[in-house]
């Protein structure tokens, strides 16, 4: 009989047969499944990393691995989030809905579910379960060979690159204000940062501060994926620092260090709703390319 697998850990064996999976989904699909976090999660086994995670194996009845689904628990500001994959070749055999009613078994509570592509596929197996449309996510991209406007800085502020070890707190005191409204984000800790400072394609060159008088005031974080996609991977102001255009600022700073660094393309992930930032990157050439969806059960 087909068997669902609840995991807090993994063993490198699952962790091979996940990845696979994934990657085979992602070819199969055009988009990969899993988000960044759930995926260092996987590689990393668990291993305490992202907090109350887990992992949900699915099997066929010959005890081969068709489908996996991550979940983070509910904290108190988020309810809990999950993510879920089934084999291509597995596919219209129910393992998607069972990994799905997993997912709220363990959620026990509310669920949030993120569909990466919003693939017809998956949006009718929300509609089976009365998911509903709550979020989404645009992937946006230009070409890095497009003229780039040159960009000022105000008065009193300076720029300069991240100091590993040094500077982590405060990048963090500045995340959690800006991202205040999206804990999804703001909520990060120092385990996240260094989670990701240990990642292959982490170059502190490519994370520009903004500060005044020895305070930060804003950040933008690039990254260049293994297949040379360049990203704008997270740009944040503190509140207070409104008004003094450290938004494009940064934006463009970090802009012209990608196109310095020979990326073909440049992409960004941006909120549908948060109207002046979509505004701001198509008025520096950023074009709609993909969505992600989020569905939410009650």
């Amino acid at each position: 009989m087909s068997e669902l697998r609840v995991r807090t850990t993994l063993s490198e064996d699952e962790i091979e047969k996940v990845v696979g999976l994934v990657a085979s989904a992602a070819e199969h699909d055009g988009v990969g499944p899993l988000s960044e976090r759930s995926l260092l999660w996987l590689r990393g086994g668990g291993n305490g990393e992202g907090g109350d995670a887990r992992g949900l194996l699915r099997l066929n009845d010959a005890g081969e691995l068709v489908g996996y689904a991550h979940l983070d628990a509910a904290t108190d500001e988020e309810t809990a989030a999950g993510e879920l994959v089934v084999a291509p070749e597995a596919r219209r055999r129910g393992h998607g809905l069972a990994l799905l009613r997993g997912l709220r078994r363990e959620a026990d509570g509310p669920l949030r579910v993120w569909a990466h592509g919003d693939l017809p596929a998956a949006r009718a197996l929300a509609a089976s379960e009365g998911l509903e449309r709550v979020r989404v996510l645009l992937q946006m991209r230009r070409s890095a060979d497009d003229p780039l406007p040159e960009f000022g800085v105000a008065d009193g502020v300076r720029l300069r690159t991240f100091e590993v070890g040094a500077d982590e707190d405060a990048w963090l005191r500045v995340n959690g204000r800006a991202f205040a409204h999206h804990p999804e984000q703001g909520a990060w800790t120092l385990d996240d940062v260094r989670l990701r400072e240990r990642e292959p394609w982490f170059d502190a060159e490519g994370l520009f501060l903004a500060e005044r008088d020895g305070e930060l005031l804003g950040f933008h974080w690039t990254k260049i994926h293994p297949d040379g996609l360049g990203e704008v991977y997270v740009v944040g102001v503190d509140p207070d620092a409104q008004g003094l255009g450290l938004g494009r600022t940064l934006t463009l700073k970090g802009l012209h260090h990608l196109r310095e660094r020979g990326v073909p393309v440049i992409l960004l992930y941006v909120d549908e709703s948060n109207g002046a930032a979509v505004r701001l990157y198509e008025s520096l050439g950023f074009a709609r390319c993909a969505v992600d969806v989020m569905f939410q059960s009650a």
